[in-house]
């Protein structure tokens, strides 16, 4: 089991030194600063610290693959050694997981693997990732991938961010709507539902079908909440299976409104990963094969593997794509011109970021539509239910002034 320890040292010249390492044992930390000439002075092991995040905190995101791919460029570029520069990133990066993997992924290649190899044996680094690299390292241009990866994911995680808001806002706000529902069925009307029932008498239509609302919630919660929880889990486990997951994505992304701003991330996604990978020299079926992986839509996925094939038989790229119906007829002739031209890379590119400002502009629709549209259904039901409680009281003020 790796552990993690604090040294401290001094170096030939007389420099005091300190650190942190992980390691599998004290043997392997004492070889490790031995080839780096340090004169050891002091070696313990860190204290555990207890995860108040439940492990959140530790995970890898897009956004960390980012900022170590950008440093990593820039170290490269400075001309310092790749294994001094996974050495500084190591020591540098905040989480335990990500400092771990960098670690030995700096020890492979120390050991003489290949950069692309020491990725390849860590989920968090994709394909994508992996066989750019390993692209970049056969060109002699390893500086060069690297800050195209770094670009291709910053924009990735601020697309993931728009399409995630998108998502967001609405769910919100139909959480809070049934929330206030519920509340009221559950606490406010059987207050009222008393109260009727001490003044007798027939009751309207609207306070009759509230009440009956209210009671069957109150008497069968837990049944409905296990019904939920059951859809819940029988959804999770459709989407599992393959057939299962391709309808559900063809459903989303035939969706009103949200629909549209999927798919337009969708695209944009696919011409930024494919672009991405021709520019950097991958073969173009390897980089439609990590595209299809990467799609995020069993749908996109199809279409893009379709592609794969038909382009294996000596057909061009825009056909198939043309034939799957999926993506739009603009994105589809662009790639026609890209590829007639010679500048395919350049031209999907293009069409990426076209597709990133029309996804924002999307997101802005749809809040702005979303937003009435909830206020409007929220104030019918609550408005509703607090009208039909009010039309018995209404009703007894007529009798009462009438007699």
């Amino acid at each position: 089991m790796a552990i993690t320890y604090i040294w401290k040292g001094r170096t030939p010249t007389g420099e005091i030194l300190s650190g942190e390492y992980l390691a599998e044992s004290k043997q392997e930390l004492l070889s490790y600063l031995r080839k780096r000439k340090i004169i050891i002075t002091h070696i313990r092991h860190k204290p555990k610290e207890i995860d108040l995040n439940f492990g959140f905190k530790n995970r890898i995101t897009t956004r960390d693959l980012g900022v170590f791919t950008r440093q990593f460029a820039t170290m490269i570029n400075a001309g310092l050694p790749m294994v001094q520069c996974l050495d500084i990133l190591s020591s540098q990066l905040e989480k335990p997981a990500f400092k771990k993997i960098v670690t030995e992924v700096m020890s492979d290649v120390e050991s003489g693997s290949t950069l692309a190899e020491a990725l390849r044996k860590h989920s968090c680094y994709s394909d994508l990732y992996v066989n750019m690299v390993e692209a970049g390292e056969a060109g002699g241009i390893l500086d060069i991938i690297l800050n195209r990866l770094a670009v291709y994911l910053e924009k990735a995680d601020a697309l993931k961010r728009k399409i995630k808001g998108a998502m967001t806002y609405p769910s919100v706000v139909f959480i809070v709507a049934m929330g206030a529902t519920i509340f009221m069925l559950m606490f406010i009307i059987p207050t009222f539902a008393k109260m009727f029932s001490d003044f007798g008498g027939e009751l309207p239509l609207p306070t009759k079908i509230v009440m009956l609302m209210s009671d069957f919630l109150r008497t069968n919660w837990y049944l409905l909440l296990g019904a939920a929880i059951g859809i819940i889990i029988g959804l999770r486990h459709y989407y599992k299976q393959e057939h299962g997951r391709y309808r559900i994505d063809k459903m989303i992304l035939n969706l009103p409104i949200l629909g549209a701003v999927i798919r337009k991330g969708s695209v944009a996604r696919f011409t930024r990963t494919l672009g991405t990978l021709i520019a950097s020299g991958v073969p173009i079926l390897n980089a439609l094969e990590i595209t299809a992986r990467t799609a995020g839509n069993k749908v996109i996925e199809g279409a893009v593997m379709e592609t794969r094939t038909s382009i294996s038989e000596g057909n061009t790229i825009a056909d198939p794509l043309k034939a799957s119906g999926v993506f739009p007829p603009m994105v589809v002739q662009m790639i026609a011109v890209g590829e007639q031209t010679g500048a395919l890379d350049e031209m999907l590119d293009k069409v990426a970021d076209f597709y990133d400002s029309e996804v924002d502009t999307a997101v802005g629709a749809l809040t702005s539509i979303i937003e009435p549209v909830m206020i409007v259904v929220m104030g019918t039901i609550v408005g509703g239910m607090l009208i039909a409680m009010y039309l018995p009281m209404f009703k007894l003020i007529n009798v009462v002034s009438g007699g």
